[in-house]
Parts: structure tokens; sequence; C-alpha cells
């Protein structure tokens, strides 16, 4: 049976860049699982690459078929936005996967595909790096959207809060700070490759 690394951390904490650098590896051999989301494109993202782009009628209509393996909600400045996994046929038995995620969304992937086959992956960094390299990246936009920049600063202490990691069992050998990117990358193949 094939693994499924929940790769999780807090905004800019390098997640995106950390997760291409993993996926490159080949002697991992990992898929990737794309996830869903209602919110806009960003800059430089492409559908399908980063996520699914849809809207409210596309997630509801997922929801109706019995689909959605997982779902969050946010409440944004700018409207609803919905981040959600499917079962759409992506993820096959005798693969191993990564995938972008949340400790809640972990909590419900483990649930449906079972908690030896999911495996988690935290990335920590400094909230003070955090946060610049979330500005830096905010002001790159063509339409920064600031206030959001900052509800999803702010919401990150609540969904990575330490009793939620515990809950989750998101214990200490699955944590990797990131302060020196290639030697985070080197611990974090390591981590897969044991497990």
């Amino acid at each position: 049976m094939g693994k499924i690394i929940c790769l999780m951390g807090k905004s800019s904490t390098g997640k995106d860049t950390i997760f291409k650098c993993i996926l490159e590896d080949e002697s991992l051999k990992l898929q990737t699982i794309v996830p869903y989301t209602t919110r806009p494109i960003r800059v430089g993202e492409r559908n399908g690459a980063e996520y699914f782009f849809t809207d409210e009628a596309g997630y509801q209509a997922l929801k109706e078929q019995g689909k959605i393996v997982e779902a969050r909600e946010y409440h944004t400045f700018h409207g609803l936005w919905r981040y959600f996994t499917v079962d759409d046929g992506q993820i096959e038995a005798d693969k191993d996967y990564i995938m972008i995620s949340t400790p809640e969304a972990f909590g419900h992937l483990q649930d449906f595909y079972g908690k030896d086959r999911v495996c988690p992956v935290l990335i920590e960094l400094d909230d003070g790096v955090r946060l610049q390299r979330a500005l830096n990246r905010e002001k790159q936009q063509e339409h920064p959207k600031y206030e959001e920049m900052c509800r999803r600063f702010l919401a990150d202490s609540a969904d990575f809060a330490e009793e939620k990691m515990q809950e989750a069992g998101i214990e200490k050998a699955s944590r990797f700070v990131n302060d020196d990117l290639d030697e985070c990358i080197r611990q974090i193949v390591a981590y897969i490759k044991a497990n």
C-alpha cells in the first residue's frame, strides 16, 4: 500500500519551494495530488498544477456526488474560499504521493485513507521571517490583498496551535525548521525514505 505525504506549514514557510524540490527527487518516486479551491488564481499559478480552480457551484456539485474527501472553508476579506480534496481518481493504491495540506485536512485524509497510509511533514519557521516573506510575495501581485495576507497569518496561529498538532498526532520527528532550505530538504527526504 502506497503512502500519502502531507506537507504542512503556516503560510510563507516555504512549502511550495520544498514541495517542488522533493517532487523533483526521482529516488522518492512521488506523485502529486492536486487539491481544489474556489479562491481566485494567483499570478504565476496554473489550473491543474497548484490547484484545480473552481467556483462554489463546482464545489457543491462534487459534494452532491459524494466526491469530497475533506474540505476547509475560510471567510476571507474577499468572500468565502474553500480548499478541498476530491476522490477523483488521482490516487492509486500502489503509488506514493505528496500533497500540500493542513493539520485539519491531514486528519480527514487519515480517516479516509487510513492512519498507516497518511504521513505528516510539518515545515516550521520564525513568524517574523514568515511575515516578511508573505509581504514580499503579496507586493508582487497585480492587485495585492494585504488584508487577506494578514488574515491568513493570524489564522495560522489557531490552525497550527500546538494542541492541534498533538491531537493530529504530528510528532517532533515529523517537524522540520526551514531556516536552511537545503538542509531542511535533506532532512525531509531522509524522513520520507525512512517511512
